[in-house]
Order: C-alpha cells, then sequence, then structure tokens
C-alpha cells in the first residue's frame, strides 16, 4: 500500500483557512496592503494632505530683493537675517543712518517708512518689501536742506551729531502728520531718541521753530 503524499502541515505551512481562523494575515493580504501603502506613498503632498499649503521658504543663501531708498529703486542680495540698517550703510552707502545700541533701544538708527518712524537695526530688510524707504540723505534736495535739518542747525540742535540723523527723522515724521505740535508732543516724538549729549532743549526749540510754534523758554 502507497504512503499518502506529505500534507502542508507536514511541511510546517499553514493552511489559509487555519491563518484566517486564528486572526493572522495570509501571504495575498500582505501583498495587498503593502502595494496599496505603496500607491498612497506615491501620491503628491498635497494630494494627501488636508490643510494649506506650505509657505515658499527663502533663504538660507542669498536673496534677491529690491528696495525702494529716497525714491530711487535698489536692487540687492541678502541674508534673510541681514538688517535694513546694514543694507543701508554697508550695501548703499548711505552712512548717515547710524548704528548705536543695535538693538532698537537708542533709535540712532531711525528711517522712515511710508512715512512712519522705524528702528531699522530692528527691521529685516527682506520684510520691507514695496514700503518706501527715506533716510537722512533723502531729506535734502537741490534747494537746499529741509527745513528741520536747517532748524537744527540754526537752534544748535546737535553737539557730537551721533543721534542727530535719528533725531531729525522722528521730527521730520512728526510735522508730517501735526505740523503744530506742542511741546509735550515734540517730547513724545522723540521720546525713544537717546542723545547722550543733552541737547534735547534744543531740539524741542528747532522743532517748535518749523512748526510756527512759540520758541521754548
Amino acid at each position: 500500500m502507497s504512503a499518502s503524499p506529505p500534507s502542508a502541515v507536514s511541511k510546517g505551512e499553514v493552511p489559509v483557512d487555519a491563518a484566517a481562523k486564528r486572526g493572522g494575515t495570509t501571504r495575498r493580504e500582505f501583498m495587498a496592503l503593502s502595494t496599496g501603502a505603496i500607491a498612497v506613498a506615491a501620491l503628491p503632498f498635497e494630494s494627501r494632505s488636508a490643510g494649506p499649503p506650505r509657505p515658499r521658504v527663502r533663504g538660507p543663501g542669498p536673496i534677491e530683493i529690491e528696495l525702494a531708498v529716497n525714491g530711487l529703486p535698489r536692487r540687492v542680495e541678502v541674508l534673510a537675517g541681514t538688517s535694513l540698517s546694514e543694507v543701508l550703510r554697508d550695501r548703499l552707502g548711505l552712512t548717515g543712518t547710524k548704528i548705536g545700541c543695535d538693538r532698537g533701544a537708542c533709535s540712532a538708527c531711525t528711517v522712515l517708512l511710508d512715512g512712519r518712524p522705524v528702528s531699522s537695526c530692528m527691521t529685516l530688510a527682506i520684510d520691507v518689501g514695496h514700503r518706501q524707504v527715506t533716510t537722512i540723505e533723502g531729506l535734502a534736495t537741490a534747494r537746499g536742506l529741509n527745513p528741520v535739518q536747517q532748524a537744527f542747525v540754526t537752534h544748535d540742535a546737535m553737539q557730537c551729531g551721533f543721534c542727530t540723523p535719528g533725531m531729525v527723522m522722528s521730527c521730520v515724521a512728526l510735522l508730517a502728520h501735526n505740523p503744530r505740535p506742542t511741546l509735550d508732543e515734540v517730547k513724545k516724538a522723540v521720546g525713544g531718541n537717546i542723545c547722550r549729549c543733552g541737547t534735547y532743549p534744543k531740539v524741542f526749540e528747532a522743532v517748535l521753530a518749523v512748526s510756527g510754534g512759540p520758541p521754548r523758554r
């Protein structure tokens, strides 16, 4: 009598129905799941993500930007962390903008962005965008000094002169939106501008003279 062929069990294999009974995954099921996972992974990220698209990343290398400085377009390459004061002084040669503390505490580096005074050492160049940058060099014209600049000279409102550009820019911004400020309003406008020489009384006189107000006694 011939022996029966060895069963699948005798070879150490598990029948499909036995695998199903014990809650395992068959080879066919495993292959199907693997194929599906590969297909999903191959989809574009946007197809698999329900969130908004990620913003375009700029950097870490040099970034080309265009600034409008004193009415002229200026194109420069900067790193993402480059401040506006660095660009003005080191790249564009506009050294009238002074860097005192380099942390926004003294306002020596004050420039105007669309007419508003800002500390250029605390403003990233890549954040300026299409706003108009005005520096101390942009105030004078072919006809002469800006009235605030001339008043600073006339009333001796400067000594070492290091804080003067930032002080002048703050005063120009004040008079642009408030042509007749009071003494208290002038004090408030230059409250963030540190003058280590202590020429504040002369500054107040100069600004009030430009505004047509009474000089400070």
